[in-house]
């Protein structure tokens, strides 16, 4: 499996550096630690300030998404592995005006780890810190226990309305009401067709067949829920909606936004056959999707695959997707 790097090791540092050089007018690397970015322009004081963060290899998530209306900080993991609590504070610092500190990240057990330490240690400096947990990966556990999901694509979207109720001044008690009632109306279910591999190993995640495809399958490679042939673009966007809708039951006069997210290496035209028979589905359900969003948002190398998330929106949060937002690689207008 072929990388184009110089070292193993030094990819995701060296991947920083360039990522820092070619936006140098929205972020800046902190000069006390190489993997703590944050936004070129400090927030205005009094403004809640938004980290997002998490292993590296799922761009443009996370970094790609600090700029006005999105995040003002993310620490940056090495690939598929949470940061360290050392870059964490060293963003919560920078990024502070004095209205608190929310932290969005996926639920995996190293980021709750890393980012709680950094949480206190930044309590101990007097900055409030509150926490929202990304967790809409519906096949990661059943809806009885959906505090033990996964976080992938969906969290593109909670992290877009967070980051627009910062921008609009509401407080941090505000933003995390947001955040969490976006993260509790959004559903992801995806799709495998061949694995990635993560630099320093240059094997495969997983292992499919030329003709199987797994349902289900985490961004890391974490195993699906069923494991099969290859279907056609429409079965299987009938297989996610499916898994999606009995999740989160819609019905006529409902709005959505619906996210098709290619995982790395699924051309656009494949995302756009996916997403014309949700879009076919939903309009037979009577369900108006409100904003799509189909490309590249929450990737995993170069992994072959899809998923599909559905956010059931209100009068507010389909204000807060709407909302301006201007990064590096996501800008709205």
């Amino acid at each position: 499996m072929k990388k184009l790097i110089n070292g193993p090791n030094a990819a995701v540092d060296e991947m920083i550096e360039g990522y820092a050089a070619a936006y140098t007018s929205y972020v800046k690397v902190l000069p006390k630690n190489k993997r703590a970015i944050v936004r070129s322009a400090p927030g205005l004081p009094g403004k809640v300030g938004i980290i997002i963060g998490g292993g590296s290899g799922h761009e443009p998530a996370f970094m790609g998404l600090i700029g006005s209306g999105f995040a003002d900080g993310v620490p940056v993991g090495n690939v598929f592995a949470s940061p360290p609590p050392a870059p964490i504070l060293e963003v919560t610092r920078a990024v502070d005006q004095g209205a608190g500190v929310l932290y969005m990240y996926g639920n995996y057990a190293g980021d709750c780890m890393n980012f709680d330490m950094a949480a206190e240690l930044a309590a101990m400096e007097d900055i409030r810190v509150e926490t929202v947990l990304v967790t809409d990966d519906v096949a990661s556990a059943p809806a009885d226990q959906a505090d033990r999901r996964r976080g992938i694509a969906g969290g593109f979207l909670v992290f877009k309305a967070a980051g627009a109720a910062a921008e609009k001044g509401y407080n941090l008690d505000e933003v995390v009401r947001v955040a969490r009632k976006t993260n509790d109306r959004i559903r992801t279910m995806g799709v495998a067709l061949s694995p990635c591999s993560v630099p320093q190993t240059g094997q495969p995640s997983f292992v499919l067949s030329d003709d199987e495809m797994e349902i289900g399958l985490g961004i890391h490679g974490e195993p699906g829920v069923e494991r099969g042939k290859l279907r056609t673009a429409d079965e299987v966007a009938d297989s996610l909606l499916d898994r999606i809708l009995q999740d989160l039951p819609l019905g006529s006069e409902d709005r959505v936004a619906v996210v098709a997210n290619g995982l790395g290496a699924t051309p656009y035209m494949e995302l756009f056959l996916v997403y014309r028979r949700v879009a076919q589905r939903l309009a037979e359900l009577g369900v108006h999707i409100y904003r799509s969003f189909v490309g590249e948002y929450v990737t995993s190398l170069e992994m072959g695959g899809c998923s599909v998330s559905v956010l059931k929106l209100d009068d507010e949060l389909a204000e807060l997707i709407d909302a301006p937002a201007d990064t590096p690689m996501y800008a709205q207008h």
